[in-house]
Parts: structure tokens; sequence; C-alpha cells
């Protein structure tokens, strides 16, 4: 059964999205976050419901009736784009978010969902609503903070085995991925890590594509905005060695 007035909590949309999935995207950022990620650049998307910072409940049909408006970007046979859905937690609201995808799909959308993983479940209730959400998601793009449970903890608050149990699922059920890894200089960065990471990543068998992302302070203003201590202030964004390096590693080419 489907309820395309299922209603989500949208926290801001971006009309020309060049970086968050193939081609250009219509991009929904939802609210509602439980990591704390200690470089965060969208703090604001943390809270669970409606604040300050004004998100918006939309339902899921309404919602994709505006992102629809932009269909020209995506090429004339919508081949070069698509709506990507992203947070915050996209996962927290995911009946909602796999509304908006089935109707996405049912005009030949591409949908790629940007998620870290951290609410998935391999309990059966919930692996039934997310094999539903993968039914209607042509892209996976998995941000995996770190490969190491204890440096994720530190890094999110969270340990990752259900994450890591997420990216081997998605494998197992033959679902497209890019693999994500934020390179913070002195946390994320670890040669020891990396080549842990690699070999996680190469033992998976959807993986279309690995990215580096290299650490900035672009949301430090909203940090502060916010009132909360930035963990990070003192930490330099990557060199292009240093960037260069983790690619090696990852084998990005």
């Amino acid at each position: 059964m489907t309820d395309c007035n299922i209603k989500g909590l949208v926290h801001a949309h971006e009309t020309f999205g060049a970086v968050d999935g193939p081609g250009v995207r219509y991009v929904v950022f939802l609210q509602g976050c439980a990591m704390r990620c200690m470089y965060c650049h969208n703090p604001e998307t943390w809270a669970m419901g409606n604040d300050e910072w004004k998100a918006e409940e939309w339902d899921a049909k309404s919602l994709f009736e505006k992102a629809y408006k932009y269909k020209t970007y995506w090429g004339k046979n919508m081949d070069r784009g698509g709506i990507t859905v992203s947070g915050g937690e996209p996962l927290l609201q995911m009946d909602f978010v796999t509304e908006f995808f089935r109707i996405a799909k049912a005009k030949g959308v591409h949908t790629a969902l940007d998620t870290s993983g951290q609410p998935f479940s391999n309990d059966s209730a919930y692996l039934e609503k997310f094999d539903e959400l993968m039914k209607y998601t042509d892209l996976v793009m998995l941000d995996l903070k770190a490969f190491d449970s204890e440096l994720h903890k530190k890094v999110t608050g969270f340990g990752n085995a259900n994450i890591l149990d997420m990216a081997k699922y998605l494998s197992d059920k033959g679902k497209t991925m890019w693999i994500r890894r934020v390179l913070v200089p002195g946390l994320t960065d670890g040669e020891d890590e990396l080549k842990r990471l690699s070999e996680f990543i190469k033992s998976l068998k959807t993986v279309e594509k690995v990215e580096i992302l290299p650490y900035h302070t672009l949301g430090l203003f909203k940090w502060k905005k916010l009132g909360i201590d930035y963990p990070l202030e003192d930490v330099r964004t990557p060199s292009k060695e240093e960037i260069e390096k983790a690619k090696e590693i990852l084998g990005i080419n």
C-alpha cells in the first residue's frame, strides 16, 4: 500500500547539485540525525523536529512535483541526473523516502540515497521496510566515516558494526554503491585505517565508485550560531599530497 500524502520533514533543497550523485541532481536534505560527527557541516539538521532553522513538512507527492520542475537539467531522457535524498540521515524517515522514490521511479527518474547508514538493522521488520526502499533506489552513496569501530565511535558517537553490515547486505543484494570517506588530517587519514577500509571495500561486489571528501570548515559558522563547541577548530584541511596518498591506498584513479 502506498501513501502519496505521507509527510517528511525537509531541511533544505538544492536544485542544481553537481556532487551528490551522477549528473545534475535535485537534492533534498531531510531533517534529523542521531550521529554527532565531529566535522559535520550541517549540525542544524541534527534535531529530529522543527527548530529555529525552520525545517518544513512536505508530503511525498508535492515534494516530487517541486523537484520534477527541474527535469530539464537531467537530460532529454533523464539520463544525466535525477534526485538525491540526503540529510541529516534519510533512513530516519524511511517510509517518506520510499514513497518519494516510488513516485520518482514511476516517472523514470534516477534516485540516489546519500546515507551514513547508522539506523540500519538486521531486524526482520526493519529489513522489510529497507528492502521496499531499495526497490525504488538506483544508487546508495554510503559515507563510511571510519572502518575501525572505536574510531567511528570517537568521530560520530556510534560504533559501526551495523553500518558495515549494511554495506555487505547491499553488496549481497546487488545494489549499486558509491563509498565516500571524509579525510580529516590526524583523525581519519591513518594509513592502517585506510588500508583496512580498502580491503573491506574490495570485499564488496557492487561498489561502482570510491570518493575522498577533503575535510573543510565551511559549516563552522553554523556550530557557532547553535552555540555548540567545535572540536576540530584547530584542524587544517588536508594537503593535495595527503589526498593523493589516501586515493592511492583506496585505489582511486
